[in-house]
């Protein structure tokens, strides 16, 4: 089993936490390593963002304790009321993720009041607030996450098994059933990638943003959308198979030959984004490959020519050849955006990926 950054994060995290609270010599030190498990979080921005929520949570829950306690006592019933107003206001707020960490606070807080009932409520809330800053530094000093390098990746794999999919459909080598299977598959590492660009896109927001990073932005946002492009002319041609299959050699053919292009084209550029290509290199697939009007213009003159018992096949076909050469255009756009970036940025390496890796 491999132990992920965020598995490691939260142990050393709560290991500091206990560790600052024994050297300063505060008591019950288990409340700071609860609170730093609230705290850990998968990227430097929502760290960022989280340590402001959990001070106000951590607050609110500190002030609604001491109130409770002094007002009305620490009776398990006033222990209950106090931890629905504590959720209603940290509602009220917007600081639904600080709920668990102020109830905490709350619970900590009222459970033994006594003669010195507001120092021991200022050491409690210091105690979790220390397990908080502790996970704070840990998510900005200790293995930093490699966002870019994983979104990479995961859009290469995915590229990689479509265009695998979209050879093997169009050549009529393709399980029915088992690509159906791992199309609802890909539907979902999609997603994942789509979360994966989201952290990353916060890293970059956190961090000094300047004109190459947000370079990578637009360029990763149109690899997912292309790659979005790619699946769904894979769909098409899985759904319209037996359609394509009963089309006159020639165009089948003339499809084959133009998907073929494209793979190519696709692989071409994501190779290019790591300069596994030189960045000067123009992608060329000589006479095989043809532009998207005179692909659409053949189909239509196909379709002029069909008998009417082929016109609901047609109607069909439509949708697949509207799926290339949109397709088509998505990868020419990355393609344009991947060589004027290369062209502005020449001595920076647009994502550093090693050789096991790819």
């Amino acid at each position: 089993m491999k132990l992920g950054a965020r598995i490691l994060k939260t142990g050393i995290a709560i290991i500091l936490a206990l560790l600052f609270s024994r050297l300063i010599g505060l008591p019950s030190p288990v409340f700071a390593g609860i609170a730093a498990i609230f705290a850990v979080q998968p990227t430097i921005y929502r760290s960022y963002l989280s340590i402001l929520e959990q001070i106000q949570g951590n607050t609110i829950g500190a002030l609604m304790a001491v109130i409770f306690v002094l007002l009305f006592g620490n009776h398990i019933v006033i222990i209950g009321l106090a931890a629905i107003i504590v959720i209603t206001i940290t509602l009220k707020l917007k600081l639904e993720n600080a709920i668990g960490l102020s109830l905490v606070t709350l619970v900590a807080i009222m459970e033994t009041p006594g003669d010195t009932f507001i120092e021991f409520a200022i050491i409690r809330f210091l105690t979790i607030m220390l397990g908080v800053l502790s996970a704070f530094v840990v998510n900005l000093i200790f293995l930093p996450p490699k966002y870019e390098t994983k979104l990479y990746l995961q859009i290469s794999n995915s590229t990689t098994e479509i265009t695998k999919w979209i050879r093997l459909n169009i050549r009529g080598a393709s399980e029915h059933k088992l690509l159906k299977n791992d199309i609802e598959k890909l539907k979902e590492s999609i997603i994942k990638i789509e979360q994966l660009y989201l952290m990353y896109k916060e890293e970059r927001n956190f961090k000094h943003n300047n004109l190459l990073k947000t370079r990578k932005l637009v360029i990763y946002r149109q690899m997912i959308s292309t790659l979005k492009r790619a699946l769904d002319t894979l769909k098409r041609l899985h759904r319209f198979e037996n359609e394509i299959s009963s089309l006159p050699d020639d165009l089948q053919n003339m499809i084959q030959q133009q998907l073929d292009c494209l793979i190519h084209h696709h692989e071409h550029v994501m190779l290019k984004f790591i300069s596994k290509v030189r960045p000067h290199v123009i992608f060329d697939e000589g006479n095989n490959r043809i532009n998207r009007k005179e692909l659409f213009n053949i189909f239509l003159n196909y379709q002029l020519q069909a008998t009417t018992d082929v016109e609901d096949s047609n109607y069909h076909l439509m949708q697949v050849i509207s799926a290339i050469v949109d397709y088509d255009e998505f990868i020419e756009h990355l393609d344009v955006l991947i060589t004027s970036f290369q062209s502005y940025h020449k001595e920076e390496n647009a994502v550093t990926i090693s050789e096991e890796q790819i």
